[in-house]
């Protein structure tokens, strides 16, 4: 058989005009900003305006990844595309990817093999423009302030203390730390900066959690820039750049309708990373996927103890969404690799390696169904080195849990490989299964009680340590008013732990966690452990090397 690599099955698949797809998905072409033919922007008046109850909410979720790879992204698009081969209205909500890891190492995010969103080579580059529009607004604010500075200083702002940063959609190390104003007194006031990648920027996590324009600006008004001399903070509304910053990205609030390989509606909205940030794609896309579809399927990024866990402890909680059921995805490959098989032996039916490395799966299992009280399936990712031995163990421990497995093939079959996950999604749905979902921590605890819930209930760690420096931090966000806030963990995606080295499902480890800083718009506390980077670097040879265009415009080589 030919083997074709993902642009190459993307490109050769009869696109349908999205306002057919729009048309299916009961979008009245009046709320269509249409961006060529095979992309749209849908207004958000939808949502007041149509008055069709919500379907289900679906989140698709992972093991701790490897380098062996799970395939979330490629399961949410052959589980959308499974559910209408069974008869159900089924549409996607999903993350728009970062130009960074796509001429990086990691890839893009439209999936892969026969479950891909399309235009595949327009959602993996520019798409809408939604990153440069917040990009422009982050760089607008980070301007203003700098011009205060210059033009006075009026508000009395520390120099030193300034924690806004510009960004750029790119991995470049080189701008991570900078130092700028320089070239006399009419060049700005010299300092020390730096650049984090769009992705990282508060203005993503802030889009993503905004519920309409009003809700965007009162948000973007709340950011946080800096400190004075006396340490009050400094916010986008006190250098008055709410209203222009809004007004840059009024058109990028609206998401974005694609479809899928089969023509299945899919949403692609928002990008924020989910070791620095909350990770999901916007709750505007979400609401709209929920309110066009009998289920919609979205994801969140890396595993369960990040993106899942921010998901319903951020993105739930600020939303008021309840999922009907969570899927869990794990391949045979990476949970050997979890059992300490290396790269090039994970082929091979090792039984022992699975069953070391299965605790993670089962791990993240429990967490979604005891910590956090919700209906689960683990899919796995079928690879044709797997073995029936192999499969038989991952269903027999799961079965221990009271979970059930289906196999998804949908990287080669497409929607009919994932019809077997998409029935056991339906009778998670729609028979009496409990969901008993509730959060991993209340409101009302402290910043550190809030930490040690997440370490000891999520990551089942013993304690988490808060360096001098993170302990008065915390005493300094309590005295502020933000310890109500949820709290976003930066944490290595590798482990349980805040060590990346520490696979499977490791035991009696502490966290430390080195920093804490509010994003008093996005409404949460980043708290920093381990060496989380927030400005990528680009691998010794990056997959932009291989990226080529033809006279005709044919991209190729990417992916």
């Amino acid at each position: 058989m030919e083997f074709k690599t993902d642009i190459e099955i993307a490109q050769s698949c009869e696109m349908k005009n999205i306002r057919e797809i729009a048309a299916a998905a009961g979008v009245d072409e009046k709320y269509l900003e249409l961006y060529g033919n095979y992309k749209a922007k849908v207004d958000y008046k939808l949502l007041n305006e149509d008055p069709k109850p919500d379907g289900k909410l679906i989140l698709v979720t992972a093991i701790s990844p490897t380098p062996a790879g799970e395939g979330k992204t490629t399961t949410s698009v052959g589980l959308a595309d499974g559910l209408r081969k069974i008869g159900k209205t089924a549409v996607l909500a999903l993350r728009e990817p970062s130009l960074g890891p796509v001429f990086g190492i990691k890839g893009g995010a439209a999936g892969g093999g026969y479950a891909q969103v399309v235009p595949m080579e327009d959602i993996n580059l520019h798409f809408t423009g939604d990153f440069h529009a917040i990009g422009a607004a982050n760089n607008l604010l980070a301007a203003m302030l700098d011009n205060h500075i210059q033009q006075g200083n009026a508000l009395g702002i520390d120099v030193k203390k300034i924690t806004w940063k510009r960004c750029v959609d790119m991995n470049d190390r080189q701008l991570r730390n900078i130092v700028n104003g320089l070239g006399g007194r009419l060049q700005g006031v010299p300092r020390e900066d730096g650049f984090d990648i769009t992705v990282a920027s508060e203005i993503m996590a802030v889009l993503c959690l905004a519920t309409s324009i009003a809700d965007l600006k009162e948000k973007i008004s709340k950011l946080i820039v800096g400190y004075t001399y006396d340490d009050k903070p400094v916010t986008a509304a006190d250098l008055k750049a709410a209203g222009a910053m809004t007004a840059l990205l009024k058109d990028a609030l609206k998401p974005n309708l694609v479809q899928t390989l089969e023509g299945t509606p899919a949403f692609i909205h928002g990008g924020p990373f989910a070791n620095i940030a909350h990770g999901c794609n916007s709750i505007m896309a979400t609401r709209m996927a929920m309110k066009l579809g009998d289920y919609c399927v979205t994801e969140a990024g890396f595993g369960a103890d990040l993106g899942a866990e921010k998901f319903l402890d951020i993105k739930c909680r600020k939303a008021g969404l309840t999922p009907s059921a969570v899927v869990v995805v794990a391949t045979v490959r990476a949970l050997k690799h979890h059992g300490g098989v290396a790269k090039a032996d994970l082929n091979n039916e090792n039984l022992e390696a699975l069953e070391k490395g299965l605790p993670n799966l089962l791990r993240h299992v429990q967490n979604v169904t005891e910590v956090f009280g919700l209906p689960c399936v683990v899919a796995i990712n079928r690879f044709p080195a797997d073995t029936e031995a192999e499969l038989a163990l991952i269903r027999n421990k799961c079965k221990e849990l009271g979970v059930n497995v289906a196999l998804s093939e949908v990287w080669g079959k497409g929607g009919d490989g994932g019809v077997e996950l998409a029935e056991e999604v339906v009778r998670l749905c729609e028979t009496n299964v409990q969901n008993n979902f509730q959060f991993a921590y209340g409101d009302d605890l402290s910043i550190e009680e809030k930490l040690q819930a997440i370490v000891q209930k999520v990551y089942r760690g013993k304690d988490v340590i808060l360096t001098p420096n993170a302990k008065k931090q915390a005493q300094q966000l309590t005295e502020l008013g933000f310890a109500s806030m949820p709290i976003c963990m930066a944490k290595t995606q590798y482990s349980f732990s805040d060590d990346q080295t520490l696979l499977g499902a490791p035991e009696n480890f502490t966290v430390t966690v080195r920093n804490l800083k509010v994003s008093a718009g996005a409404g949460f506390i980043v708290a920093l452990t381990g060496d989380i980077m927030t400005m990528p670097g680009l691998p010794k040879v990056p997959a932009a090397e291989k990226i080529d265009v033809d006279e005709n415009g044919k991209i190729t080589g990417l992916f």
